[in-house]
């Protein structure tokens, strides 16, 4: 794995405090202050002052901070718990330093890292792998003095892997991307990280195809990365004719411009519910697959491949930052089912694995179209739920979502289930049953075969098909047309009505549902799957 670079340190504490806390931090790198009270001045103990609490969140964005390290009494629940919502809705991690008042009151707590800190090792129980002398050789081969392309190039997994080819020494780094914030975001990020790389910001949707085939006629790129998708389940259930434009015919329109302007190779991020899927949002990205696949079945000079695999720990909307703003406004914390299963990855692991499978010969892939990245064993939801409490230095307590089994006992955290929702599945799968996954020289990087069945022509009728709902009002046209090509989804709705009616079977001090209960399944991961925002589990 890279090297992690130096974080850079945003001091939260009193005027007074700040001087001490900066020499204590031993002349690590402190991009500025804020004070939790005002004391009128522009520097304390040589760190810039950026303001008070109230100003956090420009604070953060303002200095690039990648750390807070909090001085400040933890018996001020409002400001510990401000830190914490702030820190876990940017990104931030967030560290305590303990004041001599908590020492001396006992007022520590039973571990030192906060929620948003959580190792992501020991909470998928499997440390992630780093790069090898063999995969440093082969991202090179791919990467270095390559014009690379990266759509959805602000999002979780577009981000990391902009920051890894920039690592390998990209001609020219071009990053597309139509959230302004986000691609403001990871164009500061690399501005900074790699300053010698030229790169190309762009503010740019790829769904509008005739300005995508434009630009790629201009650029040239030789490498695309192709990440930008929709990727909530639970939203494209609402909004099908979305799912199909963006994740569908985005990746149809990049996916043909990379051809027409002669990209070397084109990889699309699919995902485990790509697999007999029983959503929307699952249904549309095995479309693209498809379509995808269809350019190589038609001869097309520039590779093209996929890469699935489930959710990944810290991106927006998973798990950590949801479980930690839970925590931080006093719970509960809210799982969707005792029974779900999911895959995990970190996001550095995950965006390294990508590249390796993109830079796979087609000697070393033999042959595959798909790959699929080892995630190890799967976890239970609530498993993880369990171990990310007690990270928080807190005891899981299971209740009902009424609130028996022992609500408000000190030192415990709430945790409820909140019911399965509409295209989720409880296990998720990585490959079709029958389909033999096979390693490749590329560590953690599984090579499948892709189905005959598929062609062409098959290819061109679903585009055909699609282009006829795309942009119908009607969900039910859409979902009709969705569930044609994907007939998986017409039984996944008996599934969901079976799973809805069932009762929550957990009780206070059940040991069904304890950590360790739980028999492995295959099956993988969607960004948000297993979690849910709120006790209601259908809203969007």
């Amino acid at each position: 794995m890279l090297p992690s670079p130096e974080p850079a340190i945003l001091l939260v504490a009193a005027p007074d405090v700040i001087p001490a806390l900066a020499a204590w931090m031993g002349g690590r790198r402190i991009v500025g202050a804020v004070t939790t009270r005002d004391a009128g001045a522009l520097m304390a103990g040589g760190v810039r002052v950026l303001g008070g609490l109230a100003s956090l969140a420009d604070a953060l964005r303002l200095s690039g901070a990648t750390t807070v390290v909090a001085c400040v009494p933890r018996a001020v629940q409002a400001v510990t718990d401000r830190l914490a919502s702030v820190c876990g809705e940017l990104g931030v991690a967030l560290r305590h330093v303990p004041t001599p008042d908590d020492v001396l009151a006992g007022a520590l707590p039973r571990s030192v890292a906060p929620p948003d800190a959580a190792d992501p090792d020991r909470l998928i129980g499997r440390s992630s792998r780093g790069l090898t002398d063999d995969a440093k050789a082969r991202a090179r081969r791919l990467l270095e003095g390559k014009r690379v392309l990266i759509t959805g190039a602000g999002g979780s997994i577009g981000s990391e892997l902009a920051r890894v080819v920039a690592a390998f020494g990209p001609a020219q780094l071009i990053l597309m991307e139509r959230a302004e914030n986000a691609l403001f975001e990871i164009d500061r990020r690399l501005a900074r990280e790699h300053p010698a790389i030229p790169r190309r910001s762009m503010l740019h949707d790829v769904v509008e195809e005739r300005a995508t085939r434009d630009w790629l006629d201009r650029l040239r790129p030789h490498v695309v990365f192709h990440a930008a998708a929709h990727k909530h389940v639970t939203v494209m259930e609402d909004h099908p004719a979305h799912a199909v434009n963006n994740n569908f015919f985005g990746t149809k329109a990049i996916a043909d411009a990379a051809v027409a302007s002669g990209a070397v190779r084109f990889v699309m991020i699919s995902t485990d519910k790509a697999v007999n899927p029983t959503s929307v949002m699952g249904a549309t990205k095995r479309f693209a697959e498809r379509y995808v696949a269809g350019l190589n079945l038609a001869g097309s000079a520039t590779r093209c491949c996929m890469v699935r695999f489930g959710n990944v720990l810290g991106s927006a909307c998973s798990v950590v930052p949801i479980w930690s703003r839970q925590i931080a406004e006093g719970g509960p914390v809210t799982v969707t089912h005792p029974e779900m299963t999911r895959y995990f990855m970190t996001i550095p692991e995950a965006a390294q694995l990508v590249i390796q499978a993109g830079a796979l010969t087609d000697a070393e892939a033999a042959g595959a179209d798909v790959f699929v990245l080892d995630m190890g064993d799967p976890v239970r939801i609530v498993e993880l739920a369990e171990r990310f409490v007690r990270q928080a230095g807190l005891e899981p307590l299971f209740v009902d979502r009424a609130g028996r089994g022992g609500a408000g006992a000190p030192g415990c955290m709430e945790i409820i289930f909140t019911g399965a929702r509409p295209g989720e599945k409880l296990h998720e799968e990585l490959a079709y049953t029958g389909e033999e996954l096979r390693p490749t020289p590329a560590q953690g990087v599984l090579a499948w075969a892709w189905s005959t069945q598929d062609s062409p022509a098959g290819a061109a009728r679903l585009a055909a098909d699609l282009e006829a709902v795309r942009w119908s009002a009607d969900h039910r046209d859409v979902l009709s047309m969705i569930a044609r090509h994907a007939p998986t989804l017409a039984a996944a709705q008996t599934q969901r009505e079976d799973l809805s009616t069932r009762v929550n079977p957990c009780s206070n001090g059940s040991s069904k549902f304890r950590a360790g209960s739980g028999r492995p399944q295959i099956g993988g991961v969607g960004v948000e799957s297993g979690v849910t925002t709120g006790p209601n589990p259908t809203a969007a």
